[in-house]
């Protein structure tokens, strides 16, 4: 685990950080709904334009395409190990938070489609917004001590120890994430696919950034 555990956060002036007020329980629970809802949305869109994405999720979602399996239970089995993982290197706060969220994605990812539809979708549009839902659900979470597991516990686990962005991280996943996908489905849906998760990762890189806040 870090030894830095609070929070900080640069003052106005750009001076030495400064520790700020934790979370507490209810700023937690808020966090780990929207997270998990705009995450949920963010497959609903995905899954309704027949694209991926990247990290576990996208893992995921493609091997629910060749297998013709719910996604969610797909997304579930696959985290399975990395709760471990979490447990050892992050804590079991962190973890716990994780398996909760995992767990409301994969059940959300069954129930939104039945909530929600497109009579119109651009692709590209919607390959931009699936980028922006998850990557504010994914920056909730991690805000709020949580990942949606899998790559996102490595990629945080990296940014704790190293300074080095999660965000850059898992778009090193995705690059070969992407790249098998190019044996399984049509280069255009595996190129708007990779403009939703660029996206995405660009939303992490960008905000969730240790010099400026952190949350677990």
């Amino acid at each position: 685990m870090s030894t830095s555990t609070r929070p900080f956060r640069a003052d106005a002036s750009g001076g030495a950080a400064r520790a700020v007020a934790p979370h507490n329980l209810l700023d937690d629970a808020q966090g780990l709904v929207f997270g998990t809802v705009m995450a949920a949305v963010g497959v609903t869109i995905l899954t309704h334009l027949g694209l991926i994405t990247g990290q576990t999720a996208g893992l995921a979602v493609l091997l629910s395409y060749m297998m013709g399996l719910p996604f969610g239970a797909v997304f579930f089995a696959l985290n399975l190990p990395f709760f471990w993982l979490g447990w050892q290197r992050m804590g079991p706060a962190f973890t716990a938070k994780t398996f909760l969220a995992v767990a409301l994605v994969s059940g959300l990812s069954v129930v939104v489609p039945g909530w929600m539809g497109f009579a119109q979708l651009n692709p590209v549009f919607g390959a931009v917004l699936t980028g922006l839902c998850s990557g504010a659900g994914l920056l909730a979470l991690f805000r709020h001590g949580a990942s949606l597991g899998g790559v996102g516990i490595v990629a945080v686990m990296i940014q704790d120890r190293t300074g080095f962005r999660a965000g850059w991280t898992q778009l090193g996943f995705d690059a070969l994430l992407f790249a098998a996908a190019f044996l399984v489905l049509d280069p255009a849906t595996v190129i708007l696919s990779a403009l939703g998760a660029g996206v995405l990762n660009l939303v992490i890189a960008i905000n969730h950034r240790r010099d400026r806040y952190v949350a677990y």
